[in-house]
């Protein structure tokens, strides 16, 4: 090969949007989700005979950046263990598709909504967990407050609009409520991610110069951490329980669905998919993954530590987690 890949780095550039995009657009393909347990352990064997400059002869860069396409769709970056299949985020597209799905259908049903709703948060438990940082001190107390309290804001939202809505003549021939359970997610999300990383809120997260070199925790960047990973998580839900609700509405007045009612829930999970498959990267893609804190917005005495030790450095980094 012409020159040595670097494997703790991305294969884009992540300070452009496009390249971060770029990114994400592999980490969360859902096709690498067929790959099995041998070809996933094989990738893991290239990189780690690779880092050792040690590969078979005649390997290709395009191996080398497949094989880290898979690793990174299913091993934990920190632990290097291979994740519960549900928490991978190859699994992200197809899970939340056919979960997301159902809630589109069935988005008049109260008990229908509050199963889902449930599903939902458990679905989202199990991939919080899986790809939870190694060095947090989140305990199982911690994930069970989140699980339970995500799980009764957005089942609390979804019965109380759908009853609102079924009392008004107007709102209830109209479109609105099918967006129900979009409001009932973002809800649900300004609760959980907050709770999820209360530790890191509380305690604060590690911030580094942008060669590594650790200034210390700042509960700044943490507070800076979670208010970026809300919006990015709200808003990948927006085009799938967004635009889902518009094109079966549209479909109809059209009279189609009323010809073939049985293509109600394929056509609905196959939108909500084909939505979720650019969200999912695009939104994750919004801010970079290692973020920027200025000196002046860290904590008084974290910049009296840089003025003694690193007073020619103005910008520190941190990572905000997805």
């Amino acid at each position: 090969m012409a020159g040595r890949i670097d494997l703790d780095k991305p294969r884009y550039d992540q300070s452009t949007y496009w390249g971060r995009a770029q990114h994400y657009f592999e980490v969360t393909d859902p096709r690498t989700i067929l790959a099995s347990n041998a070809e996933l352990d094989a990738a893991k064997n290239l990189l780690d005979l690779y880092r050792e400059k040690k590969e078979p002869a005649g390997t290709t860069e395009e191996q080398v950046w497949h094989a880290k396409k898979l690793y990174d769709s299913a091993f934990h970056p920190q632990t290097g263990e291979k994740n519960f299949f549900a928490g991978r985020m190859s699994c992200q597209v197809p899970g939340n598709m056919l979960i997301t799905g159902a809630m589109m259908v069935w988005y008049r049903s109260n008990p229908a909504q509050i199963l889902l709703q449930w599903a939902n948060q458990s679905f989202n438990a199990i991939v919080n967990y899986t790809n939870r940082n190694a060095s947090s001190n989140i305990t199982n107390e911690m994930l069970a407050q989140a699980y339970f309290l995500a799980t009764g804001s957005s089942c609390v939202v979804a019965v109380g609009l759908n009853k609102m809505i079924a009392r008004s003549p107007t709102l209830s021939k109209g479109i609105i409520g099918r967006f129900v359970p979009l409001i009932a997610v973002a809800s649900a999300n300004c609760v959980n991610i907050p709770l999820m990383r209360q530790v890191e809120l509380k305690e604060g997260i590690m911030v580094a110069d942008k060669d590594g070199n650790e200034l210390g925790k700042s509960k700044n960047a943490a507070v800076a951490a979670v208010s970026q990973v809300i919006p990015s998580r709200v808003l990948m839900a927006v085009p799938s329980m967004g635009l889902t609700p518009v094109v079966m509405a549209f479909l109809e007045k059209r009279g189609l669905l009323t010809r073939f009612p049985f293509l109600t829930a394929p056509v609905t999970i196959l939108v909500t998919g084909f939505a979720l498959t650019f969200s999912t990267p695009l939104c994750c893609a919004i801010f970079p993954q290692q973020a920027e804190i200025k000196l002046e917005a860290l904590e008084p005495e974290l910049q009296a530590k840089v003025k003694e030790l690193m007073p020619s450095v103005k910008s520190f980094y941190y990572n905000k987690g997805l």
